[in-house]
């Protein structure tokens, strides 16, 4: 970089976006990305099945029950991770 001239930098836009990106990159993933996959397969699994004739009751039961699964899992991950 020659002398005297001030550094690059980038334009107000794009500085806005990464930053937004960041901070939904943190909030989603965080520490945990198998808490963000699991609620995606979670979620993906209560849509098929909603879509199915005539399962909503089943989807409505299972989404917390899946939900508790999933958390209960992250449990169990971090416990092992701790040891």
């Amino acid at each position: 970089m020659p002398e005297g001239r001030p550094p690059r930098v980038a334009p107000l836009w794009r500085r806005w976006l990464k930053g937004f990106g960041a901070f939904w990159w943190d909030f989603l993933v965080g520490d945990t990305p198998e808490i963000l996959i699991g609620v995606l397969v979670v979620i993906g699994a209560v849509a098929l099945i909603a879509k199915a004739a005539s399962l909503n009751t089943l989807a409505v039961i299972a989404f917390p029950l899946l939900v508790v699964a999933v958390l209960g899992g992250s449990l169990v991950w971090a416990g092992r991770a701790k040891d």
